[in-house]
């Protein structure tokens, strides 16, 4: 391995607000649901202890953007998203104008919370609609119907957001032809910067794994998905990850940096945080139960193997439709372009991959197969899919 320079390296943080009303059916994320009135000081208090103890190394960079995710971070007051914004800016430097994004559920928001948000410094949404239809909310087990979905975009907008995502999925339980297409036209009638467009799987260790519902054919969801690739793009949407799109320049910037292996620190119940040191990677892990969690934040901290590097790398670098520069690998790995050069050319003579430029990137083929492109990157001599 080359020497490795933290300073080269972007940084994002993640905090991750682990409660919500419900825990969802098909939700594999570290939420809780919440039981009465949640202790926001007392988690606030120890996501800045753990974001304290993550930058006992002396961290100088500046972040470039931060995201609240969860659970529901909008159950949390516009005090407690100040305070912890406070908190990170004490401790962190910010590039101008750093994106900073917070997940928010329409059945948990008012307008007064989203204005208070603003105020602590919030500049971006990622709201979770799902779908705009009662029967597939409903199937779901979404809190939320499609009226919450209406007055919470007017109330994000009321408070001054411009920038926001809507998550939506497809291939849900009871969709017919043309339904998906229906539930992403109502979406981009709202007006978002970007779109997580997604379908519906089956997480293990989830209710709906458990007790499946019925989903729609495979023929069916895959005829849908290629008519609403089609209609995202008439609407001016760019497709830049596998399932993202985004008006130009409003790409999720502290997904990018994830996609691009870059560093970020997490803090919160369950948060994975990788960082680059001086000469290998570290990759963390903080306690998956909140109250476990506020006692001693730390579960896990590793180094990475160099030998689980080039995996590592890909298995997110060729999400992206783009591709990257090839110095990015050196330079955020410390191995040189040889150590995965051969499985370039073999997926390039399948044609999964596609060269120019000091770029590389996956083509249609390589979306379509996308699994079996990452698999031939598999640290072991057997990887032919």
């Amino acid at each position: 391995m080359s020497a490795l320079d933290p300073a080269q390296v972007p940084l994002t943080l993640y905090i991750h607000l682990p409660w919500c009303v419900r825990k969802c059916p098909y939700c594999d994320f570290n939420s809780h649901e919440a039981n009465g009135a949640l202790p926001e000081a007392a988690y606030v208090e120890a996501l800045l202890r753990d974001l304290d103890e993550e930058l006992a190394s002396d961290e100088s960079r500046a972040l470039q953007a931060i995201f609240i995710g969860g659970g529901t971070p909008s159950l949390f007051s516009g005090a407690a998203i100040t305070q912890l914004l406070n908190g990170v800016r004490a401790r962190l430097a910010l590039v101008p104008e750093a994106e900073i994004t917070l997940e928010a559920n329409p059945g948990a928001v008012d307008e007064a919370h989203f204005a208070q948000y603003r105020q602590a410094g919030v500049n971006r949404l990622s709201i979770g609609v799902q779908s705009l239809r009662a029967a597939q909310l409903q199937a779901l087990g979404r809190i939320h119907t499609p009226g919450d979905v209406t007055r919470a975009v007017a109330a994000a907008r009321a408070a001054g957001f411009e920038n926001f995502n809507l998550d939506l999925m497809h291939g849900l339980p009871g969709d017919a032809a043309g339904d998906a297409l229906a539930d992403l036209q109502a979406a981009l009638e709202f007006g978002p910067t970007h779109l997580s467009w997604y379908q519906l799987t089956l997480e293990e260790g989830t209710a709906f794994a458990r007790r499946p519902p019925v989903l729609p054919d495979e023929d069916l969801t895959a005829v849908d998905f290629e008519a609403g690739c089609a209609l995202l793009a008439a609407a001016g949407f760019q497709r830049y990850e596998v399932s993202a799109w985004s008006l130009p320049g409003r790409e999720s910037r502290h997904n990018l940096n994830y996609w691009t292996f870059g560093d970020y620190l997490a803090i919160g119940a369950g948060a994975h945080g990788k960082l680059t040191r001086a000469g290998y990677i570290e990759r963390s892990l903080k306690r998956r139960h909140p109250q476990a969690y506020m006692k001693a934040p730390l579960d896990e901290r590793r180094t990475v193997p160099a030998s689980e590097l080039v995996m590592e790398f890909v298995i997110n670098a060729f999400r992206l439709q783009g591709g990257f520069e090839r110095e990015i690998f050196s330079q955020r790995t410390g191995l040189p372009w040889a150590a995965l050069a051969p499985q370039v050319e073999e997926a390039g003579a399948r044609g999964w991959l596609w060269e120019r430029a000091g770029k590389v990137g996956p083509t249609p083929s390589g979306f379509a197969f996308l699994n079996d492109l990452q698999l031939l990157f598999m640290p072991t001599d057997d990887h032919d899919p």
